[in-house]
Protein backbone atom coordinates (compact mmCIF):
# COMPACT_ATOMS: atom_id res chain seq x y z
CA UNK A 1 0.00 0.00 0.00
CA UNK A 2 1.28 3.22 -1.17
CA UNK A 3 2.29 5.64 1.84
CA UNK A 4 -0.08 8.25 2.65
CA UNK A 5 0.69 12.37 2.94
CA UNK A 6 -0.09 13.54 5.94
CA UNK A 7 -2.02 17.10 5.88
CA UNK A 8 -2.89 18.90 9.01
CA UNK A 9 -5.90 21.04 9.65
CA UNK A 10 -6.81 23.04 12.48
CA UNK A 11 -11.01 23.29 13.29
CA UNK A 12 -13.79 24.69 15.51
CA UNK A 13 -16.50 23.19 16.35
CA UNK A 14 -18.80 24.29 14.21
CA UNK A 15 -21.52 22.36 11.82
CA UNK A 16 -19.39 23.91 8.49
CA UNK A 17 -16.27 22.33 9.63
CA UNK A 18 -18.42 19.02 8.27
CA UNK A 19 -16.39 18.65 5.24
CA UNK A 20 -13.23 18.04 6.44
CA UNK A 21 -14.70 15.72 8.80
CA UNK A 22 -16.18 13.46 6.19
CA UNK A 23 -13.65 13.77 4.01
CA UNK A 24 -11.56 12.08 6.97
CA UNK A 25 -14.06 9.88 8.44
CA UNK A 26 -15.80 8.62 5.13
CA UNK A 27 -12.50 7.79 3.61
CA UNK A 28 -12.34 10.24 0.88
CA UNK A 29 -8.99 11.58 2.14
CA UNK A 30 -7.30 8.70 2.33
CA UNK A 31 -8.51 7.48 -0.98
CA UNK A 32 -6.45 10.35 -2.76
CA UNK A 33 -3.25 9.37 -0.89
CA UNK A 34 -4.15 11.86 2.44
CA UNK A 35 -3.56 11.12 6.00
CA UNK A 36 -6.10 14.14 7.49
CA UNK A 37 -4.97 14.48 10.27
CA UNK A 38 -7.98 17.06 12.53
CA UNK A 39 -6.66 19.26 15.33
CA UNK A 40 -9.81 20.97 17.31
CA UNK A 41 -9.19 24.48 18.31
CA UNK A 42 -11.00 26.91 20.86
CA UNK A 43 -10.66 30.12 18.92
CA UNK A 44 -10.16 31.59 15.71
CA UNK A 45 -7.26 33.75 16.83
CA UNK A 46 -6.03 30.55 17.84
CA UNK A 47 -6.12 28.64 14.03
CA UNK A 48 -5.26 32.05 12.64
CA UNK A 49 -2.00 31.94 14.94
CA UNK A 50 -1.20 28.43 14.89
CA UNK A 51 -1.29 28.37 10.98
CA UNK A 52 0.97 31.33 10.48
CA UNK A 53 3.42 29.77 12.98
CA UNK A 54 3.26 26.27 10.62
CA UNK A 55 1.25 24.33 13.33
CA UNK A 56 -1.13 23.80 10.64
CA UNK A 57 -0.42 22.76 7.09
CA UNK A 58 -4.55 23.97 5.86
CA UNK A 59 -7.49 25.10 8.34
CA UNK A 60 -11.34 25.63 8.78
CA UNK A 61 -11.08 29.46 8.04
CA UNK A 62 -13.52 32.71 8.68
CA UNK A 63 -14.20 34.01 4.93
CA UNK A 64 -12.31 36.99 5.64
CA UNK A 65 -9.09 35.53 7.50
CA UNK A 66 -7.34 35.16 4.23
CA UNK A 67 -8.29 38.35 3.19
CA UNK A 68 -7.00 40.00 6.55
CA UNK A 69 -3.63 38.00 5.97
CA UNK A 70 -3.50 39.73 2.29
CA UNK A 71 -3.20 42.84 3.79
CA UNK A 72 -1.35 42.54 6.58
CA UNK A 73 -4.03 42.91 9.26
CA UNK A 74 -2.91 39.94 11.41
CA UNK A 75 -0.38 39.78 13.92
CA UNK A 76 2.03 37.08 12.67
CA UNK A 77 2.46 37.75 8.71
CA UNK A 78 1.86 34.78 6.90
CA UNK A 79 0.47 34.38 3.16
CA UNK A 80 -2.91 32.39 3.52
CA UNK A 81 -5.15 31.36 0.64
CA UNK A 82 -8.24 30.21 0.07
CA UNK A 83 -8.83 27.93 -2.83
CA UNK A 84 -12.01 26.44 -1.88
CA UNK A 85 -14.76 27.69 0.25
CA UNK A 86 -16.68 25.07 2.39
CA UNK A 87 -20.10 25.47 1.95
CA UNK A 88 -23.03 28.68 1.93
CA UNK A 89 -24.81 29.80 4.77
CA UNK A 90 -25.00 28.17 8.35
CA UNK A 91 -24.98 31.29 10.73
CA UNK A 92 -28.13 32.90 12.57
CA UNK A 93 -28.38 35.65 15.17
CA UNK A 94 -30.14 34.66 18.15
CA UNK A 95 -31.13 37.08 20.97
CA UNK A 96 -31.73 36.90 24.68
CA UNK A 97 -35.38 36.04 26.08
CA UNK A 98 -35.97 39.64 27.57
CA UNK A 99 -34.31 41.14 24.25
CA UNK A 100 -36.52 38.80 21.95
CA UNK A 101 -39.76 39.91 24.56
CA UNK A 102 -38.98 43.59 23.49
CA UNK A 103 -38.66 42.99 19.96
CA UNK A 104 -41.70 41.22 19.82
CA UNK A 105 -44.11 44.01 21.28
CA UNK A 106 -42.54 46.51 18.85
CA UNK A 107 -43.71 43.79 16.17
CA UNK A 108 -40.86 41.43 15.25
CA UNK A 109 -43.21 38.58 14.19
CA UNK A 110 -40.94 35.41 14.49
CA UNK A 111 -40.77 34.03 11.07
CA UNK A 112 -36.87 34.59 10.80
CA UNK A 113 -37.47 37.74 8.55
CA UNK A 114 -34.42 39.68 8.39
CA UNK A 115 -36.17 43.30 7.40
CA UNK A 116 -38.71 42.73 10.36
CA UNK A 117 -36.79 41.73 13.35
CA UNK A 118 -34.12 44.32 11.98
CA UNK A 119 -36.90 46.93 12.37
CA UNK A 120 -38.27 45.77 16.10
CA UNK A 121 -34.58 45.71 17.06
CA UNK A 122 -34.26 49.83 15.64
CA UNK A 123 -37.62 50.30 18.06
CA UNK A 124 -36.05 48.58 21.00
CA UNK A 125 -32.72 50.59 20.86
CA UNK A 126 -34.51 53.45 20.42
CA UNK A 127 -36.34 52.87 23.31
CA UNK A 128 -33.65 52.40 25.15
CA UNK A 129 -31.63 55.70 23.90
CA UNK A 130 -34.81 57.79 25.19
CA UNK A 131 -35.01 55.81 28.34
CA UNK A 132 -31.00 56.42 29.10
CA UNK A 133 -30.93 52.38 29.55
CA UNK A 134 -27.24 51.00 28.66
CA UNK A 135 -26.73 49.91 25.21
CA UNK A 136 -27.48 46.67 23.78
CA UNK A 137 -24.75 44.34 23.59
CA UNK A 138 -24.12 41.62 21.03
CA UNK A 139 -21.60 38.55 20.37
CA UNK A 140 -19.61 37.92 17.35
CA UNK A 141 -16.87 35.39 16.92
CA UNK A 142 -14.05 37.36 15.50
CA UNK A 143 -13.27 41.04 13.61
CA UNK A 144 -12.32 39.66 10.82
CA UNK A 145 -15.65 37.31 10.54
CA UNK A 146 -18.55 36.68 8.15
CA UNK A 147 -20.60 36.99 11.54
CA UNK A 148 -19.10 40.66 12.51
CA UNK A 149 -19.30 41.49 8.98
CA UNK A 150 -23.21 40.40 7.98
CA UNK A 151 -24.65 41.32 12.25
CA UNK A 152 -23.22 45.11 11.16
CA UNK A 153 -24.98 45.14 7.75
CA UNK A 154 -27.92 43.62 9.15
CA UNK A 155 -28.06 46.23 11.58
CA UNK A 156 -26.84 49.06 9.37
CA UNK A 157 -29.67 48.23 6.63
CA UNK A 158 -32.14 48.52 9.86
CA UNK A 159 -30.95 51.49 11.18
CA UNK A 160 -29.28 50.44 13.62
CA UNK A 161 -25.40 51.98 13.41
CA UNK A 162 -22.99 49.20 14.95
CA UNK A 163 -20.28 51.49 16.22
CA UNK A 164 -22.63 54.11 18.05
CA UNK A 165 -26.37 52.41 19.21
CA UNK A 166 -24.94 49.16 20.30
CA UNK A 167 -21.69 47.38 21.76
CA UNK A 168 -20.32 44.67 19.92
CA UNK A 169 -17.36 42.26 21.44
CA UNK A 170 -15.57 39.16 20.50
CA UNK A 171 -16.08 35.66 21.91
CA UNK A 172 -15.47 31.94 20.86
CA UNK A 173 -18.24 30.42 19.13
CA UNK A 174 -18.86 27.65 22.07
CA UNK A 175 -18.82 30.09 24.95
CA UNK A 176 -21.78 32.47 23.38
CA UNK A 177 -24.77 30.62 24.28
CA UNK A 178 -23.40 30.60 28.07
CA UNK A 179 -22.87 34.19 28.03
CA UNK A 180 -26.42 35.09 26.81
CA UNK A 181 -27.71 32.95 29.12
CA UNK A 182 -25.77 34.68 31.89
CA UNK A 183 -26.72 38.25 30.43
CA UNK A 184 -23.56 39.09 29.48
CA UNK A 185 -24.55 39.51 25.73
CA UNK A 186 -28.02 40.34 24.72
CA UNK A 187 -27.13 38.34 21.36
CA UNK A 188 -25.08 37.19 18.75
CA UNK A 189 -24.07 36.00 15.50
CA UNK A 190 -23.10 32.52 15.17
CA UNK A 191 -22.35 29.36 12.97
CA UNK A 192 -24.75 26.13 14.16
CA UNK A 193 -24.88 24.56 16.57
CA UNK A 194 -24.29 27.49 18.88
CA UNK A 195 -27.37 28.71 17.71
CA UNK A 196 -29.87 25.57 18.82
CA UNK A 197 -27.78 25.46 21.97
CA UNK A 198 -29.18 28.36 23.36
CA UNK A 199 -32.33 27.41 21.98
CA UNK A 200 -32.40 23.84 23.84
CA UNK A 201 -30.70 25.79 26.99
CA UNK A 202 -33.68 28.13 27.21
CA UNK A 203 -31.28 30.95 26.93
CA UNK A 204 -32.46 32.37 23.61
CA UNK A 205 -34.23 32.22 20.05
CA UNK A 206 -33.32 32.68 16.88
CA UNK A 207 -34.41 36.18 15.60
CA UNK A 208 -32.60 35.66 11.65
CA UNK A 209 -30.83 33.65 9.93
CA UNK A 210 -28.01 34.43 7.33
CA UNK A 211 -30.60 32.92 4.74
CA UNK A 212 -32.42 35.43 5.02
CA UNK A 213 -29.82 38.41 5.71
CA UNK A 214 -28.13 36.70 2.57
CA UNK A 215 -28.99 34.44 0.49
CA UNK A 216 -26.50 31.61 -0.64
CA UNK A 217 -23.83 34.02 0.80
CA UNK A 218 -20.09 32.53 1.88
CA UNK A 219 -19.33 31.70 5.14
CA UNK A 220 -15.93 29.45 5.40
CA UNK A 221 -13.13 28.38 3.72
CA UNK A 222 -10.42 26.25 3.57
CA UNK A 223 -7.36 28.49 4.57
CA UNK A 224 -4.00 27.19 2.80
CA UNK A 225 -0.36 28.28 4.12
CA UNK A 226 0.87 30.29 1.10
CA UNK A 227 4.26 28.30 1.74
CA UNK A 228 2.48 25.28 2.11
CA UNK A 229 0.18 25.81 -1.55
CA UNK A 230 3.48 26.13 -3.19
CA UNK A 231 5.84 23.28 -1.97
CA UNK A 232 3.08 21.01 -1.85
CA UNK A 233 0.69 21.37 -4.83
CA UNK A 234 -0.19 17.81 -5.19
CA UNK A 235 -0.99 17.20 -1.86
CA UNK A 236 -3.41 20.42 -2.07
CA UNK A 237 -5.39 19.56 -5.23
CA UNK A 238 -5.74 15.78 -3.44
CA UNK A 239 -7.43 17.53 -0.75
CA UNK A 240 -9.98 19.62 -2.85
CA UNK A 241 -10.96 16.56 -4.33
CA UNK A 242 -11.63 14.74 -1.20
CA UNK A 243 -13.36 17.76 0.49
CA UNK A 244 -15.30 18.22 -3.50
CA UNK A 245 -16.63 14.58 -2.68
CA UNK A 246 -17.16 15.14 1.17
CA UNK A 247 -19.85 17.89 -0.30
CA UNK A 248 -20.91 15.28 -2.62
CA UNK A 249 -21.78 13.10 -0.02
CA UNK A 250 -22.97 15.62 2.57
CA UNK A 251 -25.51 17.04 0.18
CA UNK A 252 -27.15 13.89 -0.11
CA UNK A 253 -30.20 14.22 2.74
CA UNK A 254 -29.78 10.16 3.16
CA UNK A 255 -26.70 10.97 4.27
CA UNK A 256 -27.95 13.52 7.12
CA UNK A 257 -28.23 11.53 10.04
CA UNK A 258 -25.04 9.44 9.61
CA UNK A 259 -23.31 13.14 8.82
CA UNK A 260 -24.86 14.30 12.07
CA UNK A 261 -23.64 10.93 14.02
CA UNK A 262 -19.99 11.44 12.63
CA UNK A 263 -19.45 15.33 13.68
CA UNK A 264 -21.37 14.81 16.75
CA UNK A 265 -18.46 12.04 18.21
CA UNK A 266 -16.55 13.32 20.86
CA UNK A 267 -13.33 14.26 18.93
CA UNK A 268 -15.47 16.83 17.14
CA UNK A 269 -18.37 18.43 18.70
CA UNK A 270 -19.15 16.40 21.33
CA UNK A 271 -22.56 17.12 21.08
CA UNK A 272 -26.19 15.65 20.40
CA UNK A 273 -26.34 14.53 16.78
CA UNK A 274 -30.02 16.20 16.90
CA UNK A 275 -28.26 19.54 17.21
CA UNK A 276 -26.56 18.87 14.21
CA UNK A 277 -29.21 17.69 12.37
CA UNK A 278 -30.93 20.65 12.54
CA UNK A 279 -28.77 22.47 10.35
CA UNK A 280 -28.12 20.44 7.91
CA UNK A 281 -31.36 19.96 7.56
CA UNK A 282 -32.73 23.23 7.90
CA UNK A 283 -35.42 22.48 10.18
CA UNK A 284 -34.40 24.68 13.20
CA UNK A 285 -35.86 24.84 16.88
CA UNK A 286 -36.07 28.64 16.39
CA UNK A 287 -37.63 28.84 20.02
CA UNK A 288 -38.50 26.35 22.81
CA UNK A 289 -41.31 24.19 21.02
CA UNK A 290 -41.64 26.08 18.11
CA UNK A 291 -39.27 25.05 14.70
CA UNK A 292 -39.09 25.90 11.25
CA UNK A 293 -38.45 25.07 8.29
CA UNK A 294 -35.48 27.89 6.70
CA UNK A 295 -34.93 26.82 3.20
CA UNK A 296 -30.94 27.04 1.93
CA UNK A 297 -30.10 27.64 5.70
CA UNK A 298 -26.65 25.29 4.99
CA UNK A 299 -25.83 24.30 1.56
CA UNK A 300 -23.03 22.10 1.49
CA UNK A 301 -22.64 21.34 -2.45
CA UNK A 302 -25.22 22.87 -4.49
CA UNK A 303 -24.80 26.41 -6.30
CA UNK A 304 -21.05 26.16 -6.81
CA UNK A 305 -21.15 25.78 -3.06
CA UNK A 306 -17.32 25.25 -2.84
CA UNK A 307 -16.10 27.06 -5.50
CA UNK A 308 -14.05 30.05 -4.20
CA UNK A 309 -15.72 33.30 -5.86
CA UNK A 310 -13.28 36.27 -6.26
CA UNK A 311 -16.72 38.36 -5.93
CA UNK A 312 -16.81 36.79 -1.97
CA UNK A 313 -13.52 38.16 -1.58
CA UNK A 314 -14.40 41.76 -2.71
CA UNK A 315 -17.45 41.77 -0.72
CA UNK A 316 -15.85 40.75 2.64
CA UNK A 317 -12.92 43.83 1.69
CA UNK A 318 -15.81 46.41 0.71
CA UNK A 319 -17.66 46.00 4.36
CA UNK A 320 -13.71 45.76 6.03
CA UNK A 321 -13.11 49.48 4.36
CA UNK A 322 -16.91 50.19 5.68
CA UNK A 323 -15.85 49.75 9.10
CA UNK A 324 -12.34 51.13 8.84
CA UNK A 325 -10.47 47.76 8.98
CA UNK A 326 -8.58 49.09 6.10
CA UNK A 327 -7.94 51.93 3.85
CA UNK A 328 -9.52 51.50 0.43
CA UNK A 329 -6.83 51.08 -2.74
CA UNK A 330 -6.64 49.65 -5.92
CA UNK A 331 -3.87 47.71 -4.71
CA UNK A 332 -5.65 46.56 -1.46
CA UNK A 333 -8.29 45.51 -3.52
CA UNK A 334 -6.19 43.09 -5.90
CA UNK A 335 -4.82 41.75 -3.02
CA UNK A 336 -7.97 40.85 -1.19
CA UNK A 337 -8.86 39.20 -4.43
CA UNK A 338 -6.18 37.61 -5.02
CA UNK A 339 -6.20 35.50 -1.91
CA UNK A 340 -9.07 33.34 -3.36
CA UNK A 341 -7.93 31.30 -5.70
CA UNK A 342 -10.66 29.62 -8.06
CA UNK A 343 -7.68 28.96 -10.12
CA UNK A 344 -6.24 26.17 -7.82
CA UNK A 345 -10.02 24.89 -7.58
CA UNK A 346 -10.63 24.82 -11.32
CA UNK A 347 -7.07 22.64 -11.44
CA UNK A 348 -8.41 20.38 -9.04
CA UNK A 349 -11.63 19.30 -9.17
CA UNK A 350 -10.74 18.92 -13.06
CA UNK A 351 -10.34 14.96 -12.81
CA UNK A 352 -13.51 14.66 -11.78
CA UNK A 353 -15.67 15.82 -14.38
CA UNK A 354 -17.63 18.00 -12.14
CA UNK A 355 -19.38 21.37 -13.35
CA UNK A 356 -16.94 24.20 -12.22
CA UNK A 357 -17.72 28.21 -12.79
CA UNK A 358 -16.05 29.43 -15.92
CA UNK A 359 -16.02 33.16 -14.68
CA UNK A 360 -13.98 34.15 -11.20
CA UNK A 361 -16.72 36.56 -9.94
CA UNK A 362 -19.95 37.49 -10.53
CA UNK A 363 -22.79 39.89 -9.15
CA UNK A 364 -23.89 39.19 -5.52
CA UNK A 365 -27.65 39.53 -4.98
CA UNK A 366 -29.20 39.99 -8.50
CA UNK A 367 -30.52 36.39 -8.71
CA UNK A 368 -34.23 35.93 -7.55
CA UNK A 369 -34.55 32.45 -8.98
CA UNK A 370 -32.05 29.41 -9.93
CA UNK A 371 -30.28 30.47 -13.08
CA UNK A 372 -27.82 28.52 -15.19
CA UNK A 373 -24.00 30.12 -15.54
CA UNK A 374 -21.41 28.97 -17.46
CA UNK A 375 -19.45 25.90 -16.99
CA UNK A 376 -16.03 24.43 -17.50
CA UNK A 377 -18.68 20.97 -18.34
CA UNK A 378 -21.81 20.01 -17.92
CA UNK A 379 -24.49 22.46 -16.10
CA UNK A 380 -24.83 24.27 -12.79
CA UNK A 381 -27.67 26.83 -11.74
CA UNK A 382 -26.62 29.49 -8.87
CA UNK A 383 -28.90 31.30 -6.96
CA UNK A 384 -31.21 32.69 -5.62
CA UNK A 385 -28.32 35.16 -3.80
CA UNK A 386 -30.45 38.42 -2.82
CA UNK A 387 -29.62 40.63 0.16
CA UNK A 388 -32.58 41.51 2.49
CA UNK A 389 -32.64 44.80 1.35
CA UNK A 390 -32.43 44.70 -1.91
CA UNK A 391 -28.77 45.57 -2.52
CA UNK A 392 -26.89 44.33 -5.71
CA UNK A 393 -23.06 44.47 -5.12
CA UNK A 394 -21.28 44.48 -8.53
CA UNK A 395 -17.83 43.81 -8.03
CA UNK A 396 -16.67 45.75 -11.62
CA UNK A 397 -18.05 49.06 -9.72
CA UNK A 398 -16.21 48.57 -6.30
CA UNK A 399 -15.55 52.04 -5.88
CA UNK A 400 -19.05 53.00 -6.48
CA UNK A 401 -20.21 50.17 -3.92
CA UNK A 402 -17.72 51.71 -1.26
CA UNK A 403 -18.68 55.57 -1.37
CA UNK A 404 -22.67 54.12 -1.59
CA UNK A 405 -21.88 52.70 1.82
CA UNK A 406 -20.36 55.58 3.47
Amino acid sequence: MARLTQVTAGFLPLLDSLLLVVARERGFAEAEGLDLQLVRETSWANIRDRIAVGHFDVAHMLAPMPIAAALGLNPLPCPVIAPMALGLGGNAVTVGASLWQAMAEAGAPGDLSAAAAGAALRAVVRAREAAKANKLRFGVVHPHSGHNYELRYWLMSSGVHPDRDVDIVILPPPILPDALSRGTIDGYCVGEPWNSVAVVQGAGRIATVKAAIWRSSPEKVLGVRGAWAESEGESLAALLRALYRAAHWCADPVHHEAAAEILAAPTYLDLDPALLLAGLSGRLSIAPGEARMVEDFFIPEARAATFPWQSHALWFYSQMVRWGHVTHTANNAALAAASYRPDLYRAAIAPLGAPVPGANAKVEGALARPTPVGVTKGSLALGPDGFFDGEIFDPDHLDAYISRQK
